[in-house]
Protein backbone atom coordinates (compact mmCIF):
# COMPACT_ATOMS: atom_id res chain seq x y z
CA UNK A 1 0.00 0.00 0.00
CA UNK A 2 1.29 3.46 -1.12
CA UNK A 3 1.55 5.83 1.85
CA UNK A 4 1.03 9.57 1.76
CA UNK A 5 3.40 11.47 3.32
CA UNK A 6 1.11 14.68 5.19
CA UNK A 7 4.10 17.25 5.06
CA UNK A 8 4.07 16.96 1.29
CA UNK A 9 0.29 17.95 0.88
CA UNK A 10 -0.38 21.48 0.74
CA UNK A 11 -2.55 23.30 3.01
CA UNK A 12 -6.42 23.84 1.93
CA UNK A 13 -8.13 27.47 3.16
CA UNK A 14 -6.54 28.79 5.88
CA UNK A 15 -10.34 29.25 6.94
CA UNK A 16 -12.31 26.40 5.18
CA UNK A 17 -15.69 27.96 5.82
CA UNK A 18 -14.72 31.51 4.66
CA UNK A 19 -12.63 30.13 1.72
CA UNK A 20 -15.64 27.78 0.40
CA UNK A 21 -18.10 30.66 0.91
CA UNK A 22 -16.20 32.95 -1.13
CA UNK A 23 -15.38 30.38 -3.78
CA UNK A 24 -19.04 29.26 -3.85
CA UNK A 25 -20.11 32.72 -4.46
CA UNK A 26 -17.72 32.94 -7.69
CA UNK A 27 -18.87 29.68 -8.98
CA UNK A 28 -22.56 30.58 -8.24
CA UNK A 29 -21.98 34.44 -10.26
CA UNK A 30 -19.98 32.74 -13.11
CA UNK A 31 -23.50 30.17 -13.73
CA UNK A 32 -25.85 32.59 -12.82
CA UNK A 33 -24.03 34.89 -15.67
CA UNK A 34 -22.79 32.91 -18.51
CA UNK A 35 -19.53 34.03 -20.93
CA UNK A 36 -18.39 36.35 -18.49
CA UNK A 37 -15.26 35.65 -16.47
CA UNK A 38 -15.25 36.27 -12.84
CA UNK A 39 -12.06 36.25 -10.29
CA UNK A 40 -11.26 33.43 -8.08
CA UNK A 41 -9.03 34.32 -5.35
CA UNK A 42 -7.97 31.96 -2.64
CA UNK A 43 -5.37 31.23 -0.34
CA UNK A 44 -5.27 27.20 -0.76
CA UNK A 45 -2.09 25.74 -1.72
CA UNK A 46 -3.04 24.16 -4.60
CA UNK A 47 -0.81 21.03 -6.41
CA UNK A 48 1.21 22.50 -8.98
CA UNK A 49 -0.73 20.78 -11.45
CA UNK A 50 -3.88 22.16 -13.40
CA UNK A 51 -5.44 25.77 -12.93
CA UNK A 52 -5.02 27.04 -9.23
CA UNK A 53 -8.91 28.45 -9.82
CA UNK A 54 -9.94 24.74 -10.82
CA UNK A 55 -8.15 23.22 -7.43
CA UNK A 56 -10.07 26.07 -5.71
CA UNK A 57 -13.57 25.28 -6.57
CA UNK A 58 -13.09 21.46 -6.16
CA UNK A 59 -11.55 22.34 -3.18
CA UNK A 60 -14.75 24.29 -2.17
CA UNK A 61 -17.82 22.03 -3.94
CA UNK A 62 -16.48 18.57 -3.38
CA UNK A 63 -17.30 16.31 -0.22
CA UNK A 64 -17.18 12.77 0.70
CA UNK A 65 -20.51 12.18 -1.15
CA UNK A 66 -19.10 13.40 -4.07
CA UNK A 67 -17.42 11.17 -6.86
CA UNK A 68 -14.53 13.05 -8.77
CA UNK A 69 -13.40 11.71 -12.24
CA UNK A 70 -9.89 13.29 -13.61
CA UNK A 71 -8.25 13.50 -17.06
CA UNK A 72 -5.40 11.13 -17.47
CA UNK A 73 -2.54 13.98 -16.91
CA UNK A 74 -4.53 15.21 -13.28
CA UNK A 75 -4.98 11.51 -12.71
CA UNK A 76 -1.42 11.02 -12.60
CA UNK A 77 -0.64 14.14 -10.54
CA UNK A 78 -0.67 14.82 -6.99
CA UNK A 79 -3.85 16.19 -7.63
CA UNK A 80 -6.55 13.03 -6.53
CA UNK A 81 -4.20 12.86 -3.49
CA UNK A 82 -4.65 16.58 -2.69
CA UNK A 83 -8.52 16.37 -3.10
CA UNK A 84 -8.82 13.38 -1.40
CA UNK A 85 -7.34 14.61 1.75
CA UNK A 86 -8.93 18.11 2.00
CA UNK A 87 -12.44 16.46 1.03
CA UNK A 88 -13.16 13.21 1.41
CA UNK A 89 -14.39 12.58 -2.29
CA UNK A 90 -14.07 9.59 -4.11
CA UNK A 91 -11.85 9.90 -7.27
CA UNK A 92 -13.50 7.27 -9.99
CA UNK A 93 -12.85 5.87 -13.46
CA UNK A 94 -16.03 5.86 -15.04
CA UNK A 95 -17.07 9.45 -16.30
CA UNK A 96 -20.53 8.71 -16.33
CA UNK A 97 -20.62 8.55 -12.70
CA UNK A 98 -19.10 11.30 -11.53
CA UNK A 99 -20.86 14.52 -9.96
CA UNK A 100 -17.95 16.95 -11.29
CA UNK A 101 -14.93 16.48 -14.02
CA UNK A 102 -11.75 18.28 -14.18
CA UNK A 103 -9.90 17.99 -17.26
CA UNK A 104 -6.42 19.28 -17.50
CA UNK A 105 -5.41 21.90 -20.52
CA UNK A 106 -3.11 19.15 -22.49
CA UNK A 107 -5.93 16.39 -22.25
CA UNK A 108 -9.39 16.20 -24.73
CA UNK A 109 -12.60 16.92 -23.29
CA UNK A 110 -14.82 14.46 -23.92
CA UNK A 111 -18.12 13.88 -25.41
CA UNK A 112 -20.90 15.29 -23.09
CA UNK A 113 -22.80 12.12 -23.55
CA UNK A 114 -20.33 10.17 -21.48
CA UNK A 115 -21.35 12.47 -18.60
CA UNK A 116 -24.50 12.05 -15.84
CA UNK A 117 -27.13 13.97 -17.20
CA UNK A 118 -29.34 14.11 -14.77
CA UNK A 119 -33.01 12.98 -14.89
CA UNK A 120 -36.64 14.84 -16.10
CA UNK A 121 -37.43 14.42 -12.34
CA UNK A 122 -33.90 15.07 -11.00
CA UNK A 123 -32.07 17.37 -13.30
CA UNK A 124 -29.86 18.86 -10.39
CA UNK A 125 -28.03 15.27 -10.55
CA UNK A 126 -26.10 16.20 -13.38
CA UNK A 127 -22.17 16.33 -13.31
CA UNK A 128 -20.64 19.93 -13.61
CA UNK A 129 -17.76 19.86 -15.79
CA UNK A 130 -14.22 21.71 -15.05
CA UNK A 131 -12.16 22.61 -18.07
CA UNK A 132 -8.87 24.33 -17.88
CA UNK A 133 -8.15 26.35 -21.03
CA UNK A 134 -4.72 27.45 -21.63
CA UNK A 135 -3.40 30.69 -21.78
CA UNK A 136 -2.63 31.61 -25.37
CA UNK A 137 0.12 34.74 -26.44
CA UNK A 138 -0.99 37.61 -27.98
CA UNK A 139 0.72 36.82 -31.44
CA UNK A 140 -1.07 33.53 -31.32
CA UNK A 141 -3.94 33.29 -33.83
CA UNK A 142 -7.71 33.79 -33.22
CA UNK A 143 -10.08 31.53 -33.98
CA UNK A 144 -14.05 33.25 -34.12
CA UNK A 145 -15.73 34.03 -30.44
CA UNK A 146 -18.81 32.27 -30.01
CA UNK A 147 -21.98 33.82 -29.63
CA UNK A 148 -23.84 33.23 -26.74
CA UNK A 149 -27.05 33.63 -25.23
CA UNK A 150 -29.80 32.61 -22.86
CA UNK A 151 -30.77 33.48 -18.81
CA UNK A 152 -28.43 35.52 -17.40
CA UNK A 153 -26.82 37.18 -20.80
CA UNK A 154 -28.15 40.35 -21.75
CA UNK A 155 -29.03 39.82 -25.05
CA UNK A 156 -25.99 38.09 -26.60
CA UNK A 157 -22.19 37.76 -25.71
CA UNK A 158 -19.15 36.68 -27.39
CA UNK A 159 -16.74 34.16 -25.66
CA UNK A 160 -13.44 33.75 -27.05
CA UNK A 161 -12.12 30.15 -26.46
CA UNK A 162 -8.18 30.32 -27.68
CA UNK A 163 -7.36 27.94 -24.62
CA UNK A 164 -8.98 24.88 -26.00
CA UNK A 165 -7.49 22.90 -28.38
CA UNK A 166 -9.49 22.04 -31.94
CA UNK A 167 -10.73 18.67 -30.48
CA UNK A 168 -11.96 19.77 -27.49
CA UNK A 169 -13.72 22.81 -28.79
CA UNK A 170 -15.65 21.37 -31.62
CA UNK A 171 -16.43 18.70 -28.46
CA UNK A 172 -17.54 21.71 -26.06
CA UNK A 173 -19.67 23.42 -29.60
CA UNK A 174 -21.23 19.99 -29.66
CA UNK A 175 -22.10 19.91 -26.00
CA UNK A 176 -23.41 22.85 -25.99
CA UNK A 177 -25.87 21.95 -28.67
CA UNK A 178 -26.88 18.60 -27.21
CA UNK A 179 -27.30 20.56 -23.87
CA UNK A 180 -29.93 22.63 -25.60
CA UNK A 181 -31.70 19.48 -27.11
CA UNK A 182 -31.97 17.55 -23.67
CA UNK A 183 -32.88 20.52 -21.27
CA UNK A 184 -33.77 20.35 -18.46
CA UNK A 185 -31.21 17.60 -18.42
CA UNK A 186 -28.28 18.53 -19.38
CA UNK A 187 -24.12 19.53 -18.11
CA UNK A 188 -22.73 22.77 -16.24
CA UNK A 189 -19.13 23.92 -17.60
CA UNK A 190 -16.70 25.62 -15.71
CA UNK A 191 -13.98 27.38 -17.94
CA UNK A 192 -10.91 28.22 -16.06
CA UNK A 193 -7.60 30.29 -16.28
CA UNK A 194 -5.13 30.63 -13.45
CA UNK A 195 -7.08 33.13 -11.47
CA UNK A 196 -10.27 33.27 -12.78
CA UNK A 197 -13.23 30.81 -13.70
CA UNK A 198 -16.36 31.38 -16.71
CA UNK A 199 -19.29 29.83 -16.21
CA UNK A 200 -21.67 28.06 -19.60
CA UNK A 201 -24.83 26.96 -17.83
CA UNK A 202 -26.97 24.19 -19.26
CA UNK A 203 -29.30 27.31 -20.17
CA UNK A 204 -26.88 28.75 -22.29
CA UNK A 205 -27.15 28.30 -26.35
CA UNK A 206 -25.08 29.60 -29.43
CA UNK A 207 -26.49 31.78 -31.83
CA UNK A 208 -25.94 31.46 -35.54
CA UNK A 209 -23.70 34.48 -36.85
CA UNK A 210 -26.62 36.59 -37.59
CA UNK A 211 -27.57 35.98 -33.79
CA UNK A 212 -31.43 35.65 -34.51
CA UNK A 213 -31.63 31.99 -33.91
CA UNK A 214 -30.40 29.26 -31.49
CA UNK A 215 -28.19 26.69 -33.25
CA UNK A 216 -29.67 23.28 -33.09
Amino acid sequence: MNTVDLEEIGAGFSNESIGSQQVFRAVLEALSRPGLPVALTHDAEVPPQGHASSAALLLALLDPDCQLWLSPSLLASTAPTWLRFHTGCVVVDDPSVANFLWFHQDDALIDFSQFSLGTESYPDHSATVVVDMAEQPETASRRPALLLAGPGIKDQIELALDGLKDESFETLLNGIKANRLSFPRGVDVLLTKPTQITGLARTTFLLTEQGVKPCM
